[in-house]
């Protein structure tokens, strides 16, 4: 686990404090952390076979364009963060279920699954379908589906778009300035690589 989150949860544990009792833009800088560039280079690319993918469906791969794009179509804010959440948690256990317990990159994938788990309980449980843009729970309702995954991605893409979609909702309504919300230029040297467009 890494040093720098390890630490919150001890001071957490302190507290006695869970981590779905912190607030949406705390448990999205703790993910932003874990979404660092060297953490996404190690745990999902190094650690990998040159040229690994997984198979995931259109859906699953969420883009800043997309959000541009129902950005345009009027769907709320809150409802773009609804989906990032169920786009991110589902990248995650793509990653997952690829990973024995012995992999390296496991603890990784856990403890980022964790960080999902604790926003999903906290902010999003408790959202229908009915509350959110129509093309947004079209989009989370094809995503849950279970159809075929005719697309196959690098491990590290995932994440890449996962993080860049986070700063993208998250940065102005938690008031990060540029320096908390970190920059793309590491993201950009190793490149993300067989990603696609999503929904």
């Amino acid at each position: 686990m890494h040093q720098g989150y390890a630490a919150v949860l001890c001071v957490l544990a302190v507290l006695r404090l869970e981590a779905a009792a912190l607030g949406e833009c705390e448990l999205a800088r703790l993910l932003q952390d874990q979404l660092g560039y060297e953490k996404r280079l190690q745990y999902t690319k190094h650690y990998f076979p040159v040229g690994y993918t997984l198979r995931v469906q259109y859906e699953e791969v969420l883009r800043p364009a997309n959000i541009t794009r129902l950005r345009a179509g009027a769907a709320s804010e809150a409802s773009l963060r609804y989906l990032w959440f169920h786009v991110s948690a589902q990248a995650v256990q793509r990653l997952r279920e690829v990973l024995p317990e012995q992999h390296p990159s496991w603890p990784y994938a856990r403890d980022l699954g964790r960080l999902l788990d604790a926003l999903g309980r906290e902010h999003y449980g408790q959202y229908r379908q009915s509350d959110v843009a129509a093309a947004v729970a079209e989009l989370v309702q094809r995503l849950h589906s279970g159809e075929r995954r005719p697309k196959a991605v690098r491990p590290k893409a995932l994440l890449d778009n996962c993080l860049r979609v986070l700063r993208m909702l998250f940065q102005v309504p938690c008031r990060w300035g540029a320096t908390e919300s970190g920059g793309e230029a590491g993201s950009r040297r190793g490149g993300g690589g067989g990603g696609g467009g999503g929904g």
